[in-house]
């Protein structure tokens, strides 16, 4: 079944139950495999689950690091106020990390080359942000990108954007994730200057870790 939500909150609640009923035991996680689904207004995107506790603030922050292209923590503890132990535990001896999605869109000009082929061709099925490359895996020796593929669609003259992810944490991942990608989307569709349309989330593996389940 193709799961069509209203906003992210609404698509965090339905698979945090469903990963906890359904979900099956995988590598220190409770998991669901090939899961999407569609955000109908993707700039609703603020978690409001009292357990989860979701800080827009550092969401935002992490918004800010990716515009900021520089892939290194210390920019975003700048931004923040301290680095998360999670993106401490990721980077590399010099505190770069390949998960800054932010310089994976820059490399190359991807976002610039994506923005002008829609502006140029309404109907182009090209304007797709390649971020997880398996030619490059000998560089995620500490971290390895969550994201396959970033892809924008122009239909009816909206931005729709379709999110393919090889793995991604319900509880961290997709809270902050979602937040990023709904800014992106907003960032291209403003750049066209047309309206949003859908954002579709693709995970190949939906997950939630043994201590968040114990915890819930």
């Amino acid at each position: 079944m193709m799961w069509i939500f209203n906003n992210a909150n609404s698509a965090f609640d339905h698979y945090k139950s469903q990963i906890l009923t359904h979900g099956i035991n995988f590598d220190n996680t409770k998991a669901l495999f090939n899961v999407g689904f569609t955000i109908e207004n993707p700039m609703d995107n603020h978690i409001s689950c009292e357990q989860r506790n979701w800080k827009q603030d550092y969401a935002e922050a992490e918004w800010q690091w990716y515009l900021s292209g520089d892939r290194n923590i210390k920019k975003l503890g700048e931004l923040y106020g301290k680095v998360p132990e999670i993106w401490e535990r990721m980077a590399d001896s010099e505190g770069n990390v390949n998960s800054n999605y932010g310089w994976q869109w820059q490399r190359n000009k991807q976002l610039a080359k994506v923005i002008d082929m829609l502006r140029n061709n309404n109907n182009t099925r090209q304007a797709a942000i390649s971020i997880y490359d398996a030619k490059e895996m000998k560089s995620y020796i500490h971290d390895t990108p969550c994201t396959y593929a970033v892809q924008f669609t122009i239909v009816d003259n909206k931005l729709n954007m379709c999110v393919t992810m090889r793995s991604n944490d319900l509880w961290y991942g997709f809270c902050n994730d979602q937040y990023c990608f709904s800014r992106l989307q907003l960032l291209v569709a403003d750049e066209l200057e047309i309206r949003l349309g859908t954002y579709f989330h693709f995970a190949h593996n939906l997950h939630l870790y043994n201590n968040i389940i114990e915890k819930l």
